[in-house]
């Protein structure tokens, strides 16, 4: 099989298991959609609520004409430094559209937490449930009947696919997302790295450890590293939803202004009778796999291999973990950001960037080029570079003919890997995800006896106490699921087992908790289904049993009798802890109700 037959075959797979789901979906779409604004069927008490606070200039133009009124729906907040910049778009916003005929309003803001923030800390139990809640909250800020297309203020982690979530439960709309861009890069991510894991050793004070972070994120822009934020974008863009080029573009410039200018404009076009294009109808199956695509294309985090699965679910598509080992076997790494490298995402966007990457993959025949993006039909526009005329207008030129810099960003025909670098596991321990593309050739395959733990905390109290250095070992981390306690990232443990490894001693994690996107070198199988919590195998593991992990043949076994390990009981924990404090209390009924991360961990698709 080619590798376009293998693109094909696998969209034809996602499309022929969601033939119905997603008949279903566009009808109910359909049944919401209207040739006129939705406005003009409200009552005149409904429609004088929802203008009611508008300049009288745009009141006129949204009872006399049908101008279109642009929802925006905003994430600002100070406390994420990617989100910001966007305390002052919507004012830019609402100008912008004023002058193009047309209206804007904030219609809501949806949560957005940092996860840099709660890495370790109670909070990250919310983290996921998070993105379920911006979803939500996107809805509501839609709910109104007043809007003909929206705009998307959003970056980081849980946020960018909790607001594809809740746009696409009001999939009629045309939306454009909105990107604010990373800030300038600090202190490498080889120096910050250094100092971390000597942190973990005992060699650095803990002001060395303050200093270096602060040097590495130290402005309003979003974190330089390539982990589940900057994939978001990287993502939003490959999949037609945000401008071309856009998304690594620094905030507060004027390129960055000229940006969401146009956005606005976009959103404006195709609001328009004629030329509208709804959001749940333009994110298809074959946008979705353009999406697997980049994700493994660039090594991208494993966050989406849950996120892109909740995002195809709101669209009536289903996407499983088969469908992402299949690409990445097809699929070339193109790109090497940290973790997967030393460079950063402005590494990245200077070596020839998204355009670069999108130009190669279209003539490799990697991407389907065919689909309906922000821009109108088809993806070729994607390989293009954003860049201001000598007038400082907005042009679409040509990327460069060959990367700047071939150890961040390579052609297709000279990749650094054949293939993608995001696995898939299965065996007697279940089904999990392997980011390979950060992992060396030595360390794919580690067999080791097990250590288990039912926290993070655990395993970092054993590392202090030196209970970690008598051997190889294979650190199985269980109750940390969704059912659990809300799959927080298990980020704090990337350091001491990185510094295990550096000493030569062969180790791996297993878990059915998250990895931060910047999880890189020490191989771990993440995202384990089913999770302990609800039945799965991880919970019949005990000290001692032999584990092998062997990334190069997709398994993930323990290495004990077939009838010993079925007759096996299921370990328990106490998890009481968990369920109240820092805000957890509110979600109980999140973490009854949450599927697998297979099946996207969310808590309201059903």
């Amino acid at each position: 099989m080619s590798v376009r037959d293998a693109i094909s075959a696998v969209t034809e797979r996602i499309e022929r298991r969601s033939r119905d789901a997603r008949a279903a979906y566009l009808d109910e779409i359909a049944a919401a959609a209207a040739d006129r604004p939705a406005r003009r069927r409200l009552p005149c008490s409904n429609l004088a609520h929802g203008f009611a606070a508008c300049p009288s200039a745009e009141k006129d133009r949204l009872v006399a004409a049908d101008a279109p009124n642009l929802a925006i729906v905003t994430t600002y907040n100070d406390m994420l430094s990617a989100h910001r910049p966007y305390e002052r778009y919507p004012a830019l916003i609402r100008d912008e559209a004023f002058r193009l005929g047309a209206v804007a309003e904030v219609a809501g803001g949806a949560p957005a937490m940092c996860d840099g923030v709660t890495q370790g800390r109670a909070g990250m139990e919310l983290s996921l449930f998070s993105r379920d809640v911006i979803a939500q909250s996107t809805a509501i800020a839609l709910s109104h009947d007043m809007f003909d297309a929206s705009l998307m203020l959003g970056i980081c982690d849980k946020i960018v696919p909790g607001l594809v979530m809740g746009a696409l439960s009001f999939g009629h709309l045309p939306t454009v997302f909105v990107p604010s861009g990373p800030m300038g890069s600090g202190m490498t991510n080889a120096e910050k790295n250094a100092v971390r894991q000597a942190f973990a050793s005992g060699k650095a004070t803990e002001a060395d450890l303050l200093a270096a972070e602060s040097k590495s994120y130290h402005s309003a822009g979003t974190c330089t590293f390539y982990g589940t934020a900057n994939t978001n974008q990287m993502l939003m863009e490959i999949m037609g939803l945000m401008l071309p080029g856009s998304a690594f573009v620094a905030p507060d410039t004027p390129l960055r202004d000229a940006l969401t200018r146009t956005a606005v404009a976009r959103a404006i076009e195709i609001a328009r009778p004629g030329a509208k294009l709804p959001i749940g109808e333009m994110l298809d199956a074959r946008v979705f796999v353009n999406g697997l695509v980049g994700l493994c294309a660039t090594g991208g985090s494993t966050n989406l291999t849950i996120h892109l699965i909740a995002m195809a679910r709101a669209a009536g598509l289903t996407i499983d973990w088969d469908d992402f080992a299949a690409i990445s076997a097809v699929v070339p790494l193109l790109v090497r950001a940290y973790p997967n490298g030393q460079a950063d995402v402005n590494g990245f966007r200077d070596a020839g960037g998204i355009p670069f990457l999108v130009r190669e993959l279209l003539d490799a025949g990697l991407l389907h080029p065919d689909v309906k993006t922000v821009m109108g039909e088809g993806l070729a526009p994607y390989a293009l570079t954003p860049k201001l005329d000598e007038a400082g207008g907005l042009v679409f030129a040509e990327t460069v003919a060959t990367t700047r810099d071939p150890g961040v960003v390579r052609p297709a025909s000279e990749p650094f890997r054949p293939t993608g670098g995001l696995e898939l596991v299965t065996g007697n321990l279940g089904r999990a995800i392997v980011k390979s593309s950060a992992v060396g050739d030595a360390h794919l395959v580690v067999e080791a006896p097990a250590k288990v733990f039912h926290s993070q905390e655990e395993l970092l109290e054993a590392f202090k106490a030196g209970a970690l250095d008598d051997g190889d070992f294979v650190a199985v981390v269980r109750f940390q699921g969704p059912k659990a306690i809300g799959m927080p990232e298990l980020h704090k443990l990337t350091p001491p087992l990185g510094v295990l490894q550096d000493k030569g001693r062969k180790v791996a994690l297993v878990t059915d908790g998250r990895m931060s996107g910047a999880s890189g070198k020490v191989p771990a199988a993440i995202h384990v289904s089913p999770e302990a919590a609800d039945g799965g195998p991880i919970a019949r593991v005990r000290d001692g049993d032999r584990i092998r992990l062997d990334v190069t043949k997709g398994t993930l076994e323990v290495l004990v009798p077939a009838e010993e390990w079925a007759a096996r009981p299921l370990a328990t924990a106490d998890l009481s802890a968990h369920a109240r404090g820092t805000g957890r209390g509110l979600f109980g009924l999140f973490r009854r109700a949450v599927g697998s991360a297979e099946e996207g961990a969310s808590a309201i698709l059903g």
